[in-house]
């Protein structure tokens, strides 16, 4: 993509609304723009991060055996009063009356609705297990919201839910969500701690929140320092076999936020207790029958008695994400994006447009890395266009001028570590062209 032509309204100046380093960093990279108090409008450059986290989020889901569909925005709020979730939800829940005076709701979350599809549609136990999941946008009526996409009104979500004939089977399918979640923010260069949770209006007694360690992060956490130098990058899971040993080693260690800390285990662990920051990106719940016992949702046991079914549901902020990842992944200068999440891999930067050679460098390596390079075509200072690339923060800077030309060599600049290096363009071809 040339810059002279792309859509990125990029802010010299931090807004003023802007309270925490996400907020600021997204709208001054012309990543987002506020439509509403806590509804935002993504523009290419965000929208193209949003995507690629989306698709982690959803590549590790169907890794782990969940199908994805998609139910609708808008549910009928007798599904809910079905469960007794209507009155109880509170005013975060946007209520909607249409033309034929019908109750309805922009959903928050979708157990009801799921679990009258699940009901409708499947009728024996030969069924099981199943793990549904979808990713769409949810509406929460926050009566202070702020922090940008960290904590919005509209957030774009990945919720799964399982259902299982007994307990057993429904710890198996909360085990496989517990290891996707891991592996899933492991591939976004995320170091992800599952911490014991409340169920909170979810119900349910078993439950755990995923936090990524960041120095700006929202809560205090204490956590022992295994979860800190561990490495899930490169685990091997199998996902038919048994996963309790591993989450019973992922959560064999003590790891709290500070509501739930301990101060005595501060003796207790001594130098192996560390004192960070998180941010939660993640729970998922172990319900029981809470849902499909209120709804009916039933299937026909192995000895033909109805059973109603276990369920669980999962959740993931994939919009909430972004702003994650930049809360971890920046420094003053700007955003640092992990090679997996960053909207373009490669910014390609012209010192001297008009220059023939340069020129001439430029349109060769845009054309080898087109579809994973933003080119700065633009004719303005070099110092603008540094800052602008270091702003959005792509992960590799390849700066072309008429010395380097001369000499048959480009530069080539990590953002994440400020290294530079001298590369032939046959070279840095070799390696970023498709």
């Amino acid at each position: 993509m040339r810059l002279s032509a792309y859509f990125l309204p990029t802010l010299k100046e931090n807004p003023t609304e802007a309270q925490i380093v996400s907020h600021r960093l997204m709208l001054r990279a012309g990543m987002i723009r506020q439509t509403a108090a806590g509804i935002y409008a993504w523009l290419p450059l965000g929208w193209r991060v949003l995507r690629k986290v989306e698709q982690i989020v959803r590549e590790e889901q169907d890794r782990a055996g969940a199908q994805e569909l998609l139910m609708p925005t808008i549910q009928a709020a007798e599904l809910w009063k079905e469960s007794g979730r209507y009155d109880d939800y509170g005013k975060e829940m946007l209520r909607i009356t249409d033309r034929h005076d019908r109750e309805m709701l922009f959903g928050p979350t979708n157990e009801e609705m799921i679990t009258a599809i699940f009901r409708d549609n499947v009728k024996s136990y030969r069924e099981l297990p199943k793990i549904l999941y979808h990713i769409q946008w949810k509406f929460r009526d926050e009566v202070r919201p702020r922090f940008g996409v960290m904590r919005g009104r509209e957030f774009l979500m990945k919720d799964a839910y399982s259902f299982d004939i007994d307990p057993a089977a429904a710890r198996r399918s909360y085990n496989r969500m517990f290891i996707a979640y891991m592996k899933t923010f492991a591939r976004m260069g995320l170091k992800a701690i599952p911490m014991r949770a409340d169920t909170g209006p979810i119900g349910g007694d078993l439950s755990h929140e995923f936090h990524i360690l960041a120095e700006t992060g929202e809560s205090a956490v204490f956590v022992h320092k295994d979860f800190i130098e561990g490495d899930w990058q490169n685990r091997e899971v199998d996902y038919d076999g048994d996963l309790q040993p591993l989450v019973d080693e992922l959560t064999g260690k003590y790891a709290v936020t500070e509501e739930k800390h301990d101060p005595a285990m501060a003796d207790k662990l001594g130098a192996d207790l560390v004192g960070a920051r998180g941010i939660e990106v993640g729970h998922i719940f172990n319900f029981g029958t809470k849902y499909s016992k209120a709804m009916n949702a039933v299937v026909t046991g192995p000895g033909g008695e109805p059973v109603a079914v276990e369920m669980g549901s999962y959740g993931v902020g994939v919009s909430r994400l972004v702003g994650a990842l930049i809360e971890a992944y920046h420094d003053d200068a700007g955003i640092i994006w992990p090679e997996a999440v960053a909207p373009f891999k490669l910014g390609l930067i012209n010192l001297k447009k008009g220059d023939a050679g340069c020129d001439a460098v430029c349109e060769t390596l845009y054309r080898a890395v087109k579809d994973d390079v933003l080119y700065d075509d633009r004719d303005d200072r070099a110092g603008v266009k540094f800052a602008d690339m270091d702003l959005i923060g792509l992960p590799w800077q390849v700066v072309v001028g008429p010395k380097g030309v001369a000499k048959g060599l480009v530069e080539l600049k990590s953002r994440q570590t400020g290294e530079r290096q001298e590369l032939s363009l046959e070279a840095l071809v070799n390696r970023f062209g498709a």
